[in-house]
């Protein structure tokens, strides 16, 4: 398909945050884009100020009249349920109709192309490369999984000859992708539901790093099963950071490459993970040719991205922060930063569980990274594409759980059991429609400190 000859691109749930990547990018390139999402969310109501136009009710009558089959290309999530009345409308009049991650494919295999993959750290790992990669003037376009605080944005540039795309594991994505530079930051169980076990999930990756003939393009976190270039902090690897210390709040830190050492670079992200994710993205920008004061520049000023360890209060008296993470050794990550920058300080950790088979599959796991923390609120389970399973709820989970502070608290009794808690350091985590609630949060604790 040759994307340059559609004029008109459509989405089904333009707003999720890899959709709306896409959405912005043929807006960007001067396509008429529109479409449906379920809800209207701080997303939606982005692209619709860039002049993107969106409905949010499935009515046939909404889609517009002048987007012929020979013109118009569809784009759907996952995320849809195959009753949907507009996908349908399309399929059944011969529409081109792609799942997203095919026309990332088809993107990707026109550039030159950096494919980030991991179960976990995809999303800070991107950004920091495309970060990297416009800071230094290269002629890129970075399409991310989150806002990255710099640009107030999830898609960075609009260069035509280098892509950097998120390598999406759920439902085999990145299978689509052709990437030139490529790297794997952890290959964790998730997306059981999809897989059905850890070694399909496994097997998944493999065919992935399989895309990548030249291993010496590859990059991947050390002790991964796999052949590559290997990335460590504080361990023997081809990447390596070393002399590792904390100055002014900010990691400071020393590189070592195959072939020299760099010194004192700075990176304000907090947590051992974030550090890894930042160094995984140095190996890749310093593989392709990027210079070492560019990498060190775009380092020391890249700002996040939001709902990743975003602070949203940082005072001497009162903390407050939110985070995405949705799976164990996410959570732990979290616990592990929170641990290092606030020694002693009890710590309140308000979490949303997202699907009803992840927390199914990783009870135990949940339990185990949640009973860290001092004090534990919990939401209900936000379903998201899914319907319920019998037995698997919050208060299941809270049984598992081993702290002595913890209860299953609804949405609108949240701000004033959160006020209630003694608690100086507070940290908002989960993947559903807890960021919804983030700025009233904030704002209860503002009024209240």
């Amino acid at each position: 398909m040759n994307l340059n000859q559609i004029q008109n691109f459509y989405f089904i749930g333009i707003g999720g945050i890899g959709m709306s990547a896409l959405a912005r990018y043929f807006k960007t390139i001067g396509k008429n884009v529109s479409g449906y999402d379920k809800t209207e969310t701080e997303l939606t109501k982005e692209l619709a100020s860039i002049g993107i136009d969106i409905h949010f009710e499935d009515n046939i009558n909404r889609i517009p009249t002048d987007y012929l089959i020979e013109n118009t290309l569809v784009i759907i999530t996952p995320a849809v349920p195959i009753a949907h009345s507009e996908w349908n409308y399309f399929l059944e009049r011969d529409f081109n109709v792609k799942k997203r991650a095919e026309v990332l494919g088809i993107i990707t295999k026109d550039t030159f192309c950096f494919a980030v993959a991991g179960t976990h750290g995809k999303t800070t790992t991107s950004s920091i490369l495309g970060h990297i990669l416009y800071e230094s003037g290269a002629d890129v376009t970075s399409f991310l999984g989150g806002i990255v605080e710099n640009y107030n944005s999830n898609l960075i540039g609009n260069g035509k000859t280098i892509t950097v795309v998120e390598a999406d594991e759920f439902d085999r994505s990145f299978l689509y992708l052709y990437p030139n530079i490529a790297c794997i930051t952890s290959m964790d169980a998730d997306h059981l539901d999809i897989y059905g076990d850890s070694a399909a999930i496994e097997a998944s990756f493999v065919e992935f790093a399989d895309k990548v003939s030249d291993k010496s393009q590859l990059f991947i976190t050390k002790n991964l099963p796999l052949k590559g270039v290997t990335v460590a902090v504080n361990k023997e690897a081809n990447f390596r950071a070393f002399n590792v210390r904390i100055e002014n709040g900010n990691y400071v830190f020393d590189v070592r490459t195959p072939t020299e050492i760099i010194t004192n670079l700075q990176f304000r992200l907090p947590g051992k993970h974030n550090l890894t994710n930042a160094l995984m993205a140095l190996a890749m920008a310093k593989t392709f040719g990027t210079s070492n004061d560019a990498i060190a520049k775009a380092l020391k000023s890249f700002k996040g991205i939001k709902r990743r360890f975003s602070y949203q209060i940082k005072e001497s008296n009162l903390v407050y922060i939110d985070d995405y993470a949705h799976h164990p050794t996410e959570i732990d990550a979290v616990f592990q930063a929170v641990f290092e920058l606030y020694p002693n300080q009890k710590v309140l950790a308000i979490f949303q569980p997202h699907l009803f088979s992840r927390t199914k599959d990783f009870g135990e796991g949940f339990a185990k990274s949640l009973s860290k923390f001092d004090e534990v609120l919990l939401l209900d389970i936000y379903p998201a594409r899914e319907l319920p399973i019998e037995g698997i709820t919050s208060n299941w989970l809270l049984d598992k759980m081993t702290n002595n502070d913890k209860k299953v608290v609804s949405k609108s009794d949240l701000i004033s059991k959160i006020l209630k808690s003694e608690a100086k350091i507070i940290v908002t985590i989960g993947a559903g429609d807890i960021g919804e609630l983030v700025p009233s949060i904030k704002q209860a604790l503002q009024n209240n400190n």
